[in-house]
């Protein structure tokens, strides 16, 4: 049941329009077949939305919210907050559509994206690196320009663009059995189960955190949606899952369709980074490889939580915007 005061959940026609919306300006991207075996030979593969136009499927989102204002009030400009990805969608979205973004950045997102930001021809402010921080700057420069604030997870039309990630997926294996999908603030995983629930309805829908960020692990184990300090959650290298606490319509969503949460170490995540270089020959930034961290703890029985289901495997890779430096320490050495 969803609790009091959740916004519905995105529908059938609510995909239907994102997905209108997304294939506008978005890219569809590949299934690919990586070179290792799941459980009885079943094959794995990754959904590359790190070659999404921006690097991420942050894009998805920001496309279908800025499709769904009216006319009038897009003209007027928006206004967001991020650490990175989600801050290069909305400005993307928002070139696309030829209005203005402001976008606050916390200080200590990667260098990468704040640049990539600036290059899609937004402007950006830089803030401390808290929730409150980033909430109160962004509601009042969107108050001071009269422009529109667009939430980085938390609301039906973000989450509905992001399902569309689900939908192609159950397009291209309509057989999936298996997909893990990173959390952060819950918008990618509430419509990747949205959007399988309806397309696919037998896959298995596993959230992946890092341990020194399991917030949503923490949120669905009580019942109750669980912050995190976010001083505690600088400690890992998967910025884009920094999120202190996951939305309230996405954790109804996850309560009510995820398979349960899979936690990974650091170390895993270094290694995940760099075996899909040297394997795969993708470029994922850490965050983007927690979903294979956690398909190789299933592997090697590892870990508590939800387990694999016989059949197919996708492992999502949310984005590939990591800075050369990092990318290149990993490859050096993945174990420091």
């Amino acid at each position: 049941m969803r609790p009091a005061g959740t916004p519905p959940f995105p529908g059938h026609d609510d995909l239907e329009q994102a997905r209108r919306a997304v294939a506008a300006a978005a890219v569809r991207t590949p299934l690919v077949r990586l070179p290792l075996d799941g459980p009885d030979g079943a094959a794995v593969y990754a959904k590359a939305e790190n070659l999404q136009r921006t690097g991420s499927f942050k894009l998805r989102g920001a496309l279908n919210f800025l499709a769904a204002l009216p006319p009038a009030t897009r003209a007027r400009g928006v206004v967001t907050h991020s650490s990175g990805n989600h801050a290069q969608g909305v400005a993307f979205a928002a070139r696309h559509y030829g209005v203005p973004a402001t976008i606050v950045i916390p200080e200590g997102a990667p260098r990468v994206k704040v640049e990539g930001t600036r290059a899609l021809g937004a402007e950006v402010v830089r803030c401390e690196n808290s929730q409150a921080a980033r909430h109160g700057t962004a509601e009042r420069l969107a108050h001071e320009r009269g422009a529109t604030l667009v939430p980085p997870y938390d609301h039906p039309w973000i989450v509905a663009g992001q399902a569309t990630v689900g939908l192609e997926i159950a397009e291209d294996l309509p057989d999936v059995a298996n997909v893990l999908v990173p959390i952060g603030g819950g918008g990618l995983a509430g419509g990747m189960c949205l959007a399988l629930a309806e397309r696919a309805p037998d896959a298995r829908v596993i959230g992946v955190e890092p341990e020194l960020a399991a917030d949503a692990r923490d949120s669905l184990t009580s019942g109750t949606r669980t912050a995190w300090p976010a001083a505690d959650l600088t400690r890992t290298l998967a910025d884009g899952v920094r999120t202190q606490s996951i939305g309230e319509l996405n954790f109804a969503v996850l309560r009510r369709y995820l398979a349960g949460v899979r936690t990974v170490d650091e170390a895993s995540i270094r290694r995940a980074t760099a075996w899909y270089v040297e394997r795969a020959r993708l470029v994922a930034e850490p965050t983007g490889a927690l979903t294979l961290a956690a398909l190789t703890h299933l592997l090697d029985g590892r870990g508590e939580g939800p387990t694999l289901a016989p059949g197919p495997i996708v492992v999502v890779i949310s984005g590939g915007n990591v800075d050369a430096e990092l990318l290149c320490r990993l490859l050096e050495d993945p174990e420091t």
